[in-house]
């Protein structure tokens, strides 16, 4: 009798329980992705960030992550290489996730931005070298992630660099900024209007709405000038204060940006949920359908709807109960965040992701929002930066796939002694 057949419920069991473990992990850490710049900035405080998170991240989820799943996650092991030992791979799954589950508690007690799927990456790699051979590595999707992790970071840095010093020459540094704004920001906001979209076009929605890249970026554009025509009316008929000088004060002009920060706050919390919910789902769900077809490996595997809401689940969870320390450091760690710097972050950052969707690179949203956050903060010098966080984010991320290999080796032969 095989390990399947005759612990069958058990496995289950384990893999949901684990699945949930991975998607707390999802929510205490990755969730500063979407929020961090917005609590940082101020443009929202931490309960209505968490409030916002727990809507539109579950939405997220459930809505919108329901994509096929591959079986091999990512395609990091070979599965002909399996030679039908499903028994091996269920192990080598169960491992991952609690691996996958436990760094992310540990980076999160720290309050390091680490990127999930490099770490679920890194534990499938391990269970793939001892439980298969290093051959059954696809090393050539580790290079691209290797080369991401200076990518990613580097084009998102200079984006974000660039857009603020636009936001810089157009309207902080004007006579009269407010007037400036009024002008300039319904570009910012078509800017918005159109990267959120894609965002949603090509992340979120990918497989909902399967779109070809032209339908979706003219899609894209029509909704980057209603967003910029309804902004511009929406400009002309707020309420600003006067200072004493009778010029418009410059909370006036980040007030504006705020309202902006509100938009992509919510926009990036479901693109988030739907993406990143897999990191939980994927490993769990193949080991379900492989329990269930009596350990047949299948090509696909289709996520349930009560998947899904378990993993939404564990992701509000997380980002309720220990959410806010990853948000502290993304937020106000490295440099001091204003709505327009956290504006110009977020944008960079949503433009990369857009980038990397479109072209099939392996990014980090973590690393890629911290890379934008460096770059906001170089524009105002290098003494802006907090050197020492900087650092330990680093070192965060060269550990990251290492210790979710190891750790995934270490618990491949502990559930392998147990079960078999």
């Amino acid at each position: 009798m095989t390990m399947i057949a005759e612990y069958g419920s058990i496995l289950v069991i384990l893999a949901c329980v684990l699945g949930l473990f991975v998607a707390w992990g999802v929510g205490a850490n990755d969730v500063a992705n979407a929020m961090g710049t917005s609590v940082g900035s101020k443009s929202i405080t931490l309960r209505q960030a968490i409030v916002i998170a727990v809507i539109f991240e579950f939405l997220g989820a459930w809505l919108a992550g329901g994509q096929v799943t591959e079986t091999i996650r990512s395609g990091i092991v070979d599965p002909a290489l399996l030679n039908g030992d499903t028994d091996l791979y269920v192990i080598g799954m169960l491992g991952a996730l609690l691996s996958t589950g436990i760094w992310l508690v540990i980076a999160s007690t720290r309050g390091w931005p680490v990127s999930t799927t490099h770490t679920l990456v890194g534990a499938i790699m391990g269970f793939g070298v001892v439980g298969v051979g290093i051959h059954s590595v696809n090393w050539g999707l580790l290079s691209g992630i290797f080369l991401s992790w200076i990518g990613a970071p580097a084009i998102a840095g200079v984006s974000a660099f660039l857009l603020f010093r636009s936001v810089q020459f157009l309207i902080l540094e004007r006579d009269r900024p407010l007037e400036s704004a009024q002008r300039y920001v319904p570009i910012y906001m078509f800017l918005v209007g159109f990267m959120i979209a894609m965002v949603v076009v090509f992340k979120a929605l990918k497989s909902v709405l399967a779109l070809d890249a032209l339908s979706g970026l003219v899609v894209s554009l029509v909704l980057g000038v209603l967003v910029a025509l309804i902004g511009k009316l929406v400009l002309y008929r707020m309420v600003f204060r006067k200072s004493s000088e009778d010029r418009f004060d410059f909370s006036s002009v980040e007030r504006i940006f705020g309202v902006l920060m509100m938009f992509t706050a919510c926009a990036m919390a479901f693109a988030h949920g739907s993406n990143d919910v897999s990191n939980a789902v994927g490993p769990m769900v193949a080991i379900i359908d492989m329990v269930a077809t009596g350990g047949d490996i299948a090509a696909t595997s289709e996520v349930p709807d009560w998947v899904l809401v378990l993993g939404g689940v564990g992701i509000v969870l997380g980002l309720v109960t220990y959410g806010h320390k990853v948000i502290a450091t993304v937020g106000s760690g490295i440099t001091e965040l204003t709505p327009s710097r956290g504006f110009a972050a977020t944008l960079a950052t949503a433009g990369t992701v857009v980038l990397g969707s479109v072209s099939g690179l392996p990014l980090s949203t973590t690393q890629t929002l911290i890379g934008a956050i460096l770059g906001v903060g170089l524009a105002r010098g290098m003494a802006a930066l907090n050197l020492g966080v900087l650092g330990s984010i680093a070192i965060s991320w060269l550990i990251t796939l290492p210790a979710g290999a190891a750790m995934s080796i270490v618990f491949f032969f502990t559930f392998k002694g147990i079960f078999t």
